[in-house]
């Protein structure tokens, strides 16, 4: 009886023991060319996570990888290698590797639906369009995980939405980023600390900038 305990607790994994592991997925292209178009915005997250936590990068299967910690809570962060439109293939993996539950992975990705700067968490949904989440949901058959969406903005003429989200945010928009970026991080931390609700609360409001414009 014991020896068949510890035979099923040893294939336990430690995210089924302890519920404290995450896997938060950036999409973006990977390539130099890529590096800062809107739809990398989700690279650009987790690239400044990474920086202000002193965790480097690992070249990994499906994509790079590097590990944060946050009140005793840690944290994969992916970026795939897949492209874009194959990132499912990424997060479906790491997924299984890790053996996570749905309720433990987070996608950041843009949005054109949405102004620049604006912030969407969502504990599930459709991939409004979004190749990257489309992809994601085919590959692990459901669309019950988390996303947050950053608004990159629509300007641009009917046609023109490829060239418009490989194009690079203007002077203004660039300076903005890093403050994105810090809320998105905290937005994460909140989602495994306090939980999803208080999360979505604390991202999804307007920035001043569009409140005063609406």
């Amino acid at each position: 009886m014991l020896k068949a305990l510890r035979a099923l607790l040893s294939k336990r994994s430690p995210v089924e023991d302890t519920g404290m592991n995450y896997l938060v997925a950036g999409l973006g292209n990977i390539g130099a060319e890529y590096a800062s178009t809107r739809h990398n915005i989700g690279f650009m997250v987790l690239d400044a996570w990474s920086k202000a936590s002193n965790a480097a990068f690992s070249a990994m299967r499906y994509g790079d990888m590097a590990e944060v910690s946050f009140k005793g809570r840690k944290f994969h962060l992916l970026k795939p290698s897949t492209y874009m439109n194959l990132s499912g293939n990424a997060v479906r993996y790491w997924m299984d590797k890790l053996r996570l539950p749905m309720e433990n992975l987070i996608v950041i990705c843009d949005d054109i639906n949405l102004p620049f700067g604006m912030v969407r968490m969502r504990k599930s949904g459709s991939d409004g369009g979004h190749n990257g989440l489309r992809d994601i949901e085919f590959r692990l058959e459901t669309n019950t995980w988390s996303r947050i969406r950053i608004g990159v903005g629509n300007d641009f003429h009917p046609g023109g939405q490829v060239d418009y989200v490989l194009g690079e945010f203007s002077e203004e928009q660039k300076e903005a980023i890093a403050s994105i970026c810090d809320k998105v991080i905290e937005g994460v931390k909140q989602y495994s600390t306090v939980g999803p609700d208080r999360a979505m609360n604390y991202l999804n409001t307007r920035p001043a900038k569009n409140r005063e414009e609406a």
